[in-house]
């Protein structure tokens, strides 16, 4: 199908699903899992049928096709009672709810490696709105090819996040931040972790960057993630099983569990943690090697999860993660922690990103990139400051995304850093030219800046890229209020009780003298 249809299916599909919830009494919540359920069960039909013709002719009717023998092609075994296009044809009077219900029994019993993946209580949903669902779906799976379907689905799990918001961001990271993510890690082959992973988005686009480079995602990739919501660990399954991949996803709370044993066993570390967390119990911390530059005093889980994705890199291996802007600029036991890590030598990349990116917050973020393969080579001493605050595509009045071109064009930055081979695919070329016309890397006014070791200790340590790369024209709204605040709050705390400290003294002091 070619693009321009598929965005066309994709709006079509959305704005019926979403009519149909609105003129029902379900809640985008309660209605979320019933719907991607439904998009599942069109997205397997249509990969079993795509095969079946060729399984089929291999076997005879004294001995029929197995479930195995669709296994084999990566393929789930669909049982006709759990085909979409059966079920809506059933007789009017026939209980849907129960047919559903029915058929996402069959195919979890058909392919144990579903188990209490997929959606149930279909039969608590309106009659009607289920029956305009399946006329919805049902005709899919002769309509779309299989990558069809993991775009119809990220659709819908974008759009549920934002009518959600703040909840749906918890589970969803917008498309073109973890694809810049992915573009910059370059995430080839190897162990991959996300011990934040939500719906799964991080791994879908590692797997889908190493089928742009002509290789197999299921043979590269070992994926394992962690997720603290019991209900969205299957929304990333489903959106593993959809793009043919398989993982770990464990129901874990990272700050306390370590489900996969991280420390030091990972080539790739991807994550979009909650930022600014408190009340985190450091008392159940202490000695953990997740953490090994100390526990911060603040009480802010920010430099807990930094820590966590250091660790959890093997020798050679990468991480990147998006983190409040507040974190580059955090002082005194903050300060410290990321003045450790700048000194290991790891930390190799950060990215500035405007607001209006998120579902979560409007506010500004950066995005961090650790490379320990990078100690003992030139760059050891140096980090990449990237200001990519002024580029970015104004999708409606509350939403920004980054252009396929504008992805390239920052992470061929990176790449011309490092001494790579640029990648030209998606039209960079362009903004390329007009930055670097000798196409060698060159700090940029505005853009992009290396700094070394030297340049960040008289910077008090700082990581804020904006210190580093000069100023370009930036939107007043990305000015992170919120952290900046924060920040001035933590020294002006520190400073009463200094004050305090010292009026204790000076009370002391002049009592003694006039008790003389």
């Amino acid at each position: 199908m070619r693009t321009t249809d598929l965005t066309k299916v994709r709006a079509t599909l959305w704005t019926a699903a979403d009519e149909l919830r609105a003129n029902s009494k379900l809640t985008p919540g309660q209605y979320r899992d019933p719907v991607l359920g439904l998009v599942f069960l069109a997205y397997a039909e249509n990969r079993f049928e795509e095969v079946r013709g060729e399984v089929e002719a291999n076997r005879s009717t004294r001995n029929p096709a197995q479930p195995a023998d669709y296994k084999a092609k990566s393929v789930l075994y669909v049982p006709e009672e759990s085909r979409l296009t059966r079920i809506v044809e059933l007789p009017e009077g026939e209980d849907i709810g129960k047919a559903v219900d029915e058929a996402i029994k069959a195919i979890e019993a058909a392919n144990p490696e579903l188990k209490d993946i997929l959606p149930r209580g279909y039969q608590k949903l309106e009659r009607t709105t289920l029956i305009e669902l399946l006329r919805l779906f049902a005709p899919l799976p002769t309509q779309l090819s299989g990558d069809a379907f993991g775009f119809i689905y990220e659709d819908f799990l974008s759009n549920f996040a934002a009518q959600e918001g703040k909840g749906g961001g918890e589970y969803f990271t917008p498309y073109s931040i973890v694809r810049l993510i992915v573009e910059i890690l370059e995430p080839f082959h190897g162990r991959v972790l996300d011990p934040a992973c939500g719906s799964g988005g991080m791994f879908v686009q590692c797997a889908k960057f190493i089928e742009r480079h002509h290789a197999s995602a299921s043979r590269k990739l070992s994926i394992y993630g962690a997720e603290k919501t019991d209900d969205t660990v299957p929304l990333a399954k489903m959106n593993l099983a959809m793009h043919g991949l398989s993982g770990e996803i464990r129901q874990a709370n990272s700050y306390y569990e370590d489900p996969h044993s991280a420390v030091g066993a990972f080539d790739f570390v991807m994550a979009n943690p909650p930022f600014n967390v408190d009340k985190i119990k450091k008392d159940q911390l202490a000695g953990d090697k997740r953490f090994p530059f100390g526990l911060p005093k603040a009480d802010n889980g920010n430099y807990l999860w930094i820590q966590q994705f250091y660790a959890a890199l093997a020798p050679k291996g990468r991480a990147g993660f998006v983190m409040a802007n507040s974190a580059g600029d955090a002082g005194h036991s903050e300060r410290e922690i990321r003045k450790q890590l700048i000194e290991s030598g790891t930390v190799d990349v950060m990215v500035a990103i405007s607001s209006n990116f998120f579902y979560t917050v409007t506010l500004p973020v950066t995005l961090w990139f650790l490379d320990k393969a990078k100690v003992g080579t030139p760059r050891e001493d140096t980090v990449l400051f990237l200001d990519a605050r002024h580029i970015f595509r104004q999708i409606d009045r509350a939403h920004r995304d980054f252009t396929a071109d504008q992805i390239e064009f920052l992470a061929n930055i990176v790449r011309l850093y490092r001494g790579e081979d640029i990648e030209t695919t998606d039209g960079s070329e362009v903004l390329l030219k007009e930055s670097f016309p000798d196409g060698k890397y060159v700090d940029v006014g505005g853009l992009c800046k290396v700094a070394t070791r030297a340049e960040i200790e008289a910077q008090g340590w700082s990581l804020n890229p904006g210190r580093y790369t000069g100023t370009a024209t930036v939107d007043e709204s990305d000015v992170d209020f919120m952290g900046d605040l924060e920040k001035l709050y933590e020294e002006f705390t520190m400073l009463s009780d200094q004050a305090e400290a010292l009026r204790a003294k000076v009370d002391t002091a002049v009592r003694g003298v006039l008790d003389a």
